[in-house]
């Protein structure tokens, strides 16, 4: 099947590849000439573990290619799938839509025969109805059908996500696109995936529902974390005792720092306001992303207390600093509020993470990167594990900190307290 997908960001990337591994020709278009460029030359824009690989394979088997003609690759293709970002509004809480509906108008004049449009993008209730009117305005036959298709992908583990997917949904009122989406993913369901066909709307609300649930799972279990400290409990004992019950599951039980990323808080954010705009009171998802918003706050108060409430001229090492690990995505990452926090307070901030050099830090006082993980470590009064990569679970604190003063605050809980102390090292951790 011929396939163009539309933006080559993370959905857009990682989706059309995966299709192409599949057997399809897919035509990934974007209008960041610079980008394409890149992707010919097989340079990946953003960090996903196996992608490059998938990347270089399938632009050697000439089934993936790239383009920023966009009226070509619509017209040579069957299927037109909308990968464009959904962001939060700068003002509001709704999503900004603009660019979904700049592609449906650019896809309205390049239409010359029947084509489905599948939007892949995170989108509110009702949008593909309104991708249908603009479409409509020409083409008064109406050779095109508007289809959802959300997607499911973690960061980190986005292509086996894809390949291995828990369902697939797909939103379309006509029986030809179904058809032929569940055609497109055979493959996949005859690996076991669920195939569940709704209307479109109901296709679009999932995935904004799935992600408001999954993020108060993780807001519960940070506010249990909270109780757990006054108590003198283990929070992960809480999480193994709750997780074993069949209806909750373990999955989103961790507690550590807030959630962040491209879609928990944009999404609760844009579920709130669609149901404000349909005069329905979300107080339950309101409260998440309350208490989501205050997570860095309560945090930085523990880092206060730590240091035994004396931040200025403190050597703080930040071990990671990306909303989660295997991935170079900095959005909403909770070291965003509180590496500039400390800096101002006078700490003398060193950061390390595995995908390098943060460029939202570049400007702040008193804030460096270091090329190693020892470099991060020598000479602090206080290391914060932030991100739970790989390469920080194993670390030998005694070997690059001889000295018995440091004090290290496991905001992921992947050390032993036991042991950090019988090292001669004070450990933190989170509702522990």
């Amino acid at each position: 099947m011929k396939l163009c997908m539309i933006g080559t960001g993370y959905v857009g990337l990682v989706s059309g590849v995966c299709f192409a591994d599949l057997g399809n020709d897919v035509v990934c278009v974007d209008k960041d000439v610079n980008k394409i460029n890149l992707l010919k030359k097989g340079k990946i824009p953003i960090y996903e573990p196996g992608l490059s690989e998938l990347v270089l394979k399938n632009y050697k088997n000439k089934r993936l290619t790239f383009s920023t003609d966009l009226k070509k690759s619509i017209n040579t293709s069957d299927v037109i799938f909308i990968c464009v970002g959904t962001p939060t509004k700068k003002s509001g809480s709704s999503a900004d839509l603009s660019q979904i509906y700049n592609v449906a108008s650019e896809i309205k004049s390049s239409v010359n025969s029947f084509k489905i449009i599948v939007t892949k993008s995170t989108v509110p209730v009702t949008t593909g109805d309104e991708i249908e009117k603009i479409l409509s305005k020409k083409n008064k036959k109406k050779n095109f059908s508007v289809v959802s298709n959300p997607e499911f992908l973690r960061e980190g583990e986005a292509i086996r996500d894809f390949t291995y997917p828990d369902r697939i949904i797909v939103g379309s009122n006509d029986i030809r696109s179904n058809r032929v989406l569940k055609n497109l993913y055979a493959p996949l369901i005859s690996k076991g995936a669920q195939y569940v066909h709704t209307e479109r709307r109901a296709a679009e609300l999932i995935k904004y529902a799935s992600n408001a649930f999954l993020a108060t799972k993780i807001t519960f279990i940070n506010e249990i974390a909270n109780l757990c400290e006054k108590i003198g409990i283990n929070v992960e004992d809480i999480s193994i005792g709750m997780g074993l019950d069949k209806r909750i599951g373990s999955r989103f039980l961790r507690a550590g720092p807030a959630y962040g990323g491209s879609c928990f808080p944009k999404d609760t954010k844009a579920i709130t306001s669609t149901a404000d705009k349909f005069k329905t009171n979300l107080s339950v998802i309101k409260s998440v992303i309350k208490s989501n918003e205050n997570r860095s706050a309560l945090l930085l108060n523990r880092v206060y207390e730590i240091l035994n409430k004396k931040i200025k001229n403190k050597k703080i090492t930040f071990l990671g600093v990306t909303f989660k690990a295997n991935t170079d995505d900095m959005r909403d990452s909770s070291s965003l509020e509180m590496i500039p926090f400390l800096s101002k307070k006078g700490a003398k901030i060193k950061y390390y993470d595995p995908t390098g050099f943060k460029k939202e830090f570049s400007k702040i006082k008193n804030v460096n990167f270091a090329n190693s993980i020892a470099e991060a470590v020598k000479g602090s009064d206080l290391v914060i594990l932030h991100t739970e990569w790989n390469d920080f679970k194993s670390i030998n604190f005694k070997k690059l900190h001889p000295s018995k003063n440091l004090k290290i605050y496991d905001m992921r809980n992947i050390y032993s307290p036991l042991k950090i102390k019988s090292q001669g090292f004070k450990y933190f951790g989170i509702g522990r």
